[in-house]
């Protein structure tokens, strides 16, 4: 057997220059997937709508070309023609087809974008803070503790989920986009609100930028000593690992990890796998391995999507996978209600027989796993099962997270509904509204 330690020498040798692949490459590439010519057509209609970005380490490494289109990689990263409403594509498809002015396009493709719901929960209306003369940009204070921040430097990422719910913060609409370049509002933010104690980094993903760059974000928080935890949200594990490995600054970034492990803070890398086949390359090893020595913890998070990872065996084999790499399994989320939801949602129903079934079969130390949990606009609920109480079948759910944080915890109910795949799709139960509608 070998391990990873005896292996990083040779990891660490294979490191290649990032290379990233967008919508002009689209053709080629779909055609390697044995697509048709208006297959192909079809699938550049639909990325006119939603971005599209992957990397030649994705492409190489993690796709099994011989099973695509139906890979379960190549469907995490390939727009597919059936993602958007057949009239939506074909209208779209017709405009590339006779090389309409791309004015024309773009104003048929943002005519889509508005019909998906591009900022659900709030994020926009309520989720915003008021400070000083205004609003601070790229901010988001949902709940009292945690305030998320989008560093204007880290809206992209190395390459891109098909089913991402931040898919608005791609397309090059700037009303859509939430991006901040303010450090020292970020940091007198806080200071103004000591009840925050975690401060998330997300996208985008901050993994995209250099060390000098995130170095001026993270460095002024080091000596708030309400923080406990700065927390990066990245897919950069997935699908860059070289970030830690072999990239340039990778030294550099790790000493800045340990830097913040050093000051007393938790350092929480929110890593996002979403199948386990992204965790099978070595250089995910070496670079996990390489974030933990720094002190850091990574816990792992990811959505269930129809045709990726509907199945419990999938879900077991990642965290197990994840328990043995010292990664702590953390969410199961539900695809959210924005773009191609109706595509990749699993019913509520589904999505708890699938959590069940995994977590029954993993030991103690992955069960720290919850879910499937949604984000919803009061705020984080997770589906506790479907039982049979007082006559009636019902789904118990309870706020993990909340608006109103005297929620927290409290179980409520909702009338069974073996299609309901959101919050919204649901009806109090025992009642004749739920607890946060007033």
């Amino acid at each position: 057997m070998t391990l990873v330690n005896d292996a990083a020498p040779a990891v660490r040798s294979t490191g290649r220059k990032f290379r990233a692949f967008t919508a002009k490459h689209l053709d080629e590439l779909t055609a390697r997937a044995g697509l048709s010519p208006e297959q192909r057509l079809a699938t550049r209609a639909v990325a006119t709508v939603l971005p599209f970005r992957t990397n030649a380490y994705v492409i190489e490494e993690l796709i099994d070309w011989s099973a695509a289109p139906d890979d379960p990689i190549y469907r995490l990263v390939f727009p597919q023609e059936d993602m958007l409403p057949a009239e939506d594509v074909a209208r779209l498809s017709d405009l590339l087809r006779r090389e309409a002015p791309k004015a024309e396009v773009e104003a048929a493709a943002h005519a889509v974008r508005m019909k998906l719901n591009p900022h659900p929960a709030g994020q926009m209306e309520l989720n915003i803070p008021s400070f000083g003369d205004g609003k601070i940009p790229g901010m988001q204070h949902k709940y009292g503790e945690t305030v998320l921040y989008f560093p204007k430097q880290g809206q992209t990422c190395h390459a891109y989920c098909t089913y991402c719910f931040r898919w608005a913060q791609f397309i090059g609409e700037p009303d859509l986009k939430m991006a901040g370049d303010e450090p020292t509002a970020l940091r007198d933010y806080l200071l103004a609100h000591p009840e925050v104690t975690n401060v998330l980094f997300t996208g985008g993903d901050a993994m995209i930028m250099g060390e000098p760059v995130l170095r001026r974000y993270i460095e002024p928080l080091l000596e708030l000593e309400q923080l406990e935890a700065i927390r990066i949200g990245t897919k950069s594990l997935a699908y860059w690992p070289q970030k830690f490995v072999t990239d340039p600054d990778a030294d550099d970034m790790l000493r800045l990890f340990e830097e913040v492990v050093e000051s007393g803070k938790n350092l929480a890398f929110m890593a996002h796998f979403s199948h386990p086949r992204e965790l099978e390359p070595l250089m995910v090893a070496e670079a996990c391995r390489r974030i933990r020595d720094t002190g850091a913890v990574i816990r792992t998070q990811a959505p269930l999507i129809r045709t990726i990872n509907d199945d419990a065996a999938v879900w077991e084999d990642m965290w197990r996978t994840q328990t043995r790499m010292g990664l702590i399994p953390y969410y199961m989320f539900v695809e959210r209600d924005t773009g191609p939801q109706d595509y990749f949602a699993v019913p509520l129903a589904r999505a708890y027989e699938i959590f069940r079934d995994a977590y029954s079969n993993v030991s103690g130390l992955s069960r720290t796993v919850r879910g499937p949990s949604m984000s919803a606009t009061p705020g984080k609920v997770c589906v506790d099962g479907v039982i049979d109480l007082m006559g009636e079948k019902v789904f118990a759910l309870h706020f993990i997270q909340c608006r109103d944080a005297d929620l927290v915890g409290k179980p409520f109910f909702a009338k069974y509904d073996p299609d309901a795949a959101w919050l919204d799709d649901l009806k109090p139960a025992f009642a004749d509204r739920f607890p946060w509608e007033k």
